[in-house]
């Protein structure tokens, strides 16, 4: 939580206040053979731990190894049309790090001295970009998890910085320049002189040690940086801090997190909450036995994956272009910055499974203990939001996309939602030319941290497995339903969350390990979609029933029409894929002081949800805020980047007009899909689709014919 908006402050400055540092044009004056460094990237960081088996660490090798394997590639032979004012490229490369959560991104010239021996092929990479990662809180003895995640600060942060660096990387070269990603342990450059030169690190001489520290994050951050041949606008050096200057960068205003800034203390920065609760108050949020929306388990159909729609378009069954889109892998990479992160989810994909080890790790038998270690971890390596249920068996698919039978293999489900981004969604109009990108960040990390934890459990000897966008076999809505992370809202196959809306992609890892699950949570959501209908209202293809609920293969929810919606994303011409339902959403909000009294009202007081939907309104939020936006609008056609010819800018539509039963949606039940494995094209039948509307059971007729208990 904040005191203070961000609304007016650039993204491309980044969390941290860094513009208030005083600079200098030339690099301290230090010896280096005097130099004690705090921070393990100037010697090497190590993941494997003999001596620590079951330190997270362990985990994490085989994603540093992928990452140096992608950190350099081949350059686009074309040239972006990017501007040539460098300050404007370097606000984008540094909004492209922020988007992907760096800590503080600086720039500078390569000195002479930060090239190593090794650096003989970049002989004409003349400019660097510093990336850091901080630390989070270290865990205190005995809190849970404390025996995994001790003594794994560096190459958490390490690991993290190489996935920056390197979808920057690419980015770089998809832009027509060439670029090389340098991490913890595959790096040609001095990483002391990176920090200096790009105006992240001081030369701090105490106790006769001479260390370089950064002003806000000591010696807790990880590094990587990237060398290019992309001239960029450098930032300056640090100039000494005397005593009215530390008051102006660390006093009362960077304290309290003045101008939108990260503040200072830690309570306001959400520090200091036990990392198994995570950053946001979810304990505050009511626990129910039942899901606020009817899920008749034992009539939920499982349905194959050939039934998938985004699979359903690239097999032609919804005509043509969306196939065509599909195909080549377009629709939501059609963005460079998107396009970047291909390799990396792609390379991920072998890594969600592996054998566990022979012997199960003593102490690791109470379920208690289990569940709060486990989302503990997820929240150290960088998940919003964790829970644990059962993985029922209408929640796995019943085909895999060969048309092979599915059958359960693991008892527990751990979903892991991961937060797309408040700033950059701000600027965006959710359906432009970035939307692709902020699914995209998101599916990336979270393939990330449920990989290694995934590969911890089966390093304590149990069964796991992760399901990424990528490769799953398993639905993830229904879980993180059951898991309380939120409830299923007015935009239909999607579930809503209290803290981040529907702001946030998700990943799942099945296990085996004995765990305790958590009951499912209400915040009044029902009511509250029932009296807003803001999203249906701004949806481009008004694909979001502006009705009731209905029953649809045993859920009770208000049905989108997913052909229209897919189609939409799919072939969306004057942007990348598609969130504007995310972007305009009430829920969508930046977590501040000044918010947290309507969110609570929303949640426990009925009578002003109402009141509280249409102040959203009246506040204009959900329009474009011009000041968040640092991309380039941009797309790559036929391999070459070029300026997108149409974006995109849609604010609110106030004037139209939602009536529901003029509105022609169509629904397609499990009857309705391909037979699994089909390779052949299985049109969708829209006539009979919306029949199926029209006849769709209301809940209440179908909780009395089926005799299913009303939601409390």
């Amino acid at each position: 939580m904040r005191l203070f908006s961000h609304k007016r402050r650039p993204a491309f400055l980044g969390p941290y206040p860094l513009e208030r540092l005083p600079r200098t044009d030339t690099l301290p004056d230090y010896q280096r053979s005097q130099l004690e460094s705090l921070h393990p990237q100037t010697t090497q960081v190590k993941f494997e731990d003999p001596a620590r088996p079951y330190a997270v660490s362990n985990a994490m090798t085989a994603y540093m190894d992928l990452f140096n394997q992608i950190r350099d590639g081949d350059v686009a032979p074309d040239k972006a049309p990017i501007p040539d004012d460098l300050a404007l490229r370097a606000q984008n490369l540094k909004g492209s790090c922020y988007f992907v959560d760096a800590s503080m991104v600086g720039m500078c010239q390569i000195p002479e001295a930060a090239r190593l021996d090794t650096a003989r092929a970049l002989h004409d990479h003349t400019h660097a970009v510093a990336i850091l990662i901080e630390y989070t809180r270290d865990p205190k003895p005995g809190e849970p998890g404390e025996e995994w995640i001790h003594g794994t600060q560096a190459a958490r942060a390490a690991v993290r910085a190489a996935e920056v660096a390197c979808l920057l990387a690419g980015y770089i070269r998809r832009l027509g320049f060439a670029a090389r990603a340098h991490t913890a342990t595959a790096t040609e450059l001095d990483f002391d002189t990176i920090l200096l030169a790009s105006g992240l690190g001081e030369v701090n001489v105490s106790n006769a040690k001479t260390r370089i520290t950064n002003p806000y994050l000591g010696n807790r951050f990880g590094m990587a940086s990237v060398s290019t041949t992309m001239a960029v606008a450098s930032d300056k050096p640090l100039a000494p801090r005397n005593g009215p200057t530390k008051w102006r960068t660390h006093g009362p205003g960077w304290w309290l997190g003045v101008g939108g800034a990260t503040p200072g203390w830690k309570l306001l920065a959400g520090k200091d909450r036990p990392l198994h609760m995570g950053p946001y108050p979810m304990e505050k949020i009511t626990r129910v036995k039942e899901t606020t929306t009817v899920i008749d388990a034992d009539n939920v159909p499982r349905v194959p994956k050939r039934a998938e729609f985004f699979y359903r378009a690239a097999m032609g069954d919804l005509g043509k272009r969306p196939q065509q889109e599909m195909v080549q892998a377009r629709f939501a990479a059609k963005h460079p910055f998107a396009n970047a992160m291909q390799p990396l989810m792609g390379g991920m994909v072998p890594l969600q499974f592996g054998h566990e080890a022979e012997e199960k790790a003593a102490g690791t038998e109470d379920p208690r203990k289990n569940s709060e270690a486990i989302k503990a971890l997820c929240y150290y390596m960088g998940g919003d939001m964790v829970g644990v249920c059962e993985a029922a068996a209408y929640t796995w698919y019943s085909h895999n996309r060969d048309g092979e039978p599915i059958e359960p293999y693991h008892k527990y489900a751990i979903p892991i939602l991961v937060d797309q981004g408040y700033e950059t969604m701000e600027g965006a109009s959710g359906d432009d030319w970035i939307s692709g990108a902020q699914s995209f960040r998101a599916y990336t990390r979270s393939s990330l941290i449920a990989g290694v934890v995934a590969e911890h459990l089966r390093r304590l000897g149990y069964s796991a497995r992760t399901h990424t966008v990528v490769e799953q076999d398993v639905l993830h809505i229904p879980l993180i339903l059951l898991a309380g992370l939120g409830e299923l809202s007015r935009i239909g196959e999607l579930v809503l969350n209290p803290f981040v809306g529907p702001r946030f992609k998700s990943v799942v890892i099945t296990t085996d390990m004995p765990l305790t699950v958590d009951q499912p949570i209400d915040f009044g959501l029902q009511d509250f979609c029932s009296k807003c209908l803001k999203c249906a209202r701004e949806c481009p293809v008004q694909a979001i029933s502006y009705g009731e609920k209905i029953m649809f293969n045993g859920y009770e929810m208000w049905k989108p029409d997913v052909e229209k919606c897919t189609t939409y994303r799919v072939t969306n011409g004057a942007g990348s894929a598609c969130g504007r339902c995310m972007k305009t959403c009430p829920y969508n909000i930046e977590g501040i002081l000044a918010e947290r009294a309507f969110l609570w009202a929303a949640i426990k007081l009925p009578f002003t949800r109402e009141t509280i939907a249409k102040l959203d309104d009246a506040l204009g939020n959900g329009r474009i805020n011009p000041i968040k936006k640092w991309w380039f609008d941009i797309e790559i056609i036929d391999g070459k980047v070029v300026e997108a010819k149409r974006t995109n800018k849609r604010q609110l539509q106030f004037g139209r007009q939602m009536n529901a039963k003029q509105q022609k949606t169509a629904v397609f039940p499990a009857d309705m899909n391909p037979p699994p494995g089909q390779k052949e094209p299985f049109l969708v039948d829209r006539e009979e689709g919306r029949r199926r509307a029209e006849q769709a059971e209301a809940p209440e007729d179908y909780r009395a014919s089926h005799q299913v208990a009303p939601t409390p």
